[in-house]
């Protein structure tokens, strides 16, 4: 994976951030989500990279990055410190502005970034969620039992370490193994074997119901919004489908929202990566059509 990608570890002083890098062009950042690591984009950054120059980074308490000592109201683990990680490392890398691409939990990290840095994000696209405010906000039944993950991970330490650590496999991976390729799972599984890790990610979902909602909320009240166009795109098959009107409720954080359902379910770049890097890559190329017409314009 990632052949032609120079790797690199950037210490932005709260954490040290490892990337890959790779490409030529204006630069892209991408962000991965749970459980994985950067390596969930080795199907789409080589065919970016010969557009842009792409940076695939570990969030922080992912993969090989840092792993910050967490805080009492899990702040450490809040999305816009994980964005102000990102903002060093592009910084330190000689992109002071650039593209931002965020899977699950990246793309949380992303729309806090362009919320929160917003002279910093070009254009910015967000797959398989809608923001935390929404998603905490919309949740039935049905969505309990398949967001369970989200609610038991988010308990106070060390109860989910404790079960995780039985039978982590299970866990993490569970009936979604077979939908990654064997070199990307390996690597997951070899990040996951980290107690640290662990207990990093269960951080990442305690700052959700505590500080990331709180911040989402405020800016609510503010009126404040993403400024840069936004492109979201989510799985036919995956519950943000189920649950949400994608585009009404990315509308409600930006005036110029468009995209699309791809057919595939949560994993995007790795179920549909071809459909996945084609639609990125026109997006930011400010050449973007979706097949049924709709360009996006702002409502």
């Amino acid at each position: 994976m990632f052949a032609e990608f120079e790797s690199r570890t950037v210490d932005t002083g709260q954490a040290r951030i490892a990337a890959r890098i790779g490409g030529s062009g204006p630069p892209l950042l991408l962000l991965h989500g749970f459980p994985q690591t950067h390596a969930m984009w080795h199907a789409v950054a080589p065919a970016l990279a010969a557009h842009f120059t792409v940076v695939a980074a570990d969030l922080r308490g992912y993969g090989d990055s840092g792993k910050p000592a967490a805080a009492k109201d899990h702040s450490t683990y809040a999305k816009r410190e994980m964005a102000r990680d990102q903002v060093a490392l592009m910084e330190r890398l000689g992109f002071p502005r650039f593209h931002l691409a965020g899977h699950d939990r990246g793309g949380r990290c992303a729309y806090r970034l362009a919320l929160d840095h917003p002279g910093r994000v070009d254009r910015l696209a967000v797959l398989d969620i809608v923001p935390t405010l929404d998603a905490l906000g919309h949740v039935d039944a049905d969505a309990a039992r398949r967001l369970w993950r989200w609610f038991l991970m988010a308990q106070p330490s060390p109860l989910p370490e404790t079960l995780i650590a039985a039978d982590p496999e299970a866990f993490f991976f569970g009936p979604h193994a077979g939908l990654f390729a064997p070199e990307a799972l390996a690597e997951y599984r070899r990040c996951a074997r980290d107690p640290r890790a662990v207990h990093a990610m269960c951080e990442d979902y305690r700052a959700m119901f505590g500080p990331d909602r709180e911040h989402d909320a405020a800016d609510r009240a503010s009126g404040r919004r993403i400024v840069s166009p936004v492109l979201a795109l989510w799985g036919e098959a995956s519950h943000v489908e189920r649950a949400h009107d994608v585009l009404a409720t990315w509308r409600r954080w930006a005036d110029d929202v468009r995209g699309q359902a791809l057919a595939c379910g949560h994993f995007l770049a790795e179920e549909a990566p071809e459909e996945t890097a084609d639609l990125l890559r026109a997006f930011f190329t400010a050449e973007w059509a979706s097949p049924r017409g709709d360009r996006g314009a702002p409502v």
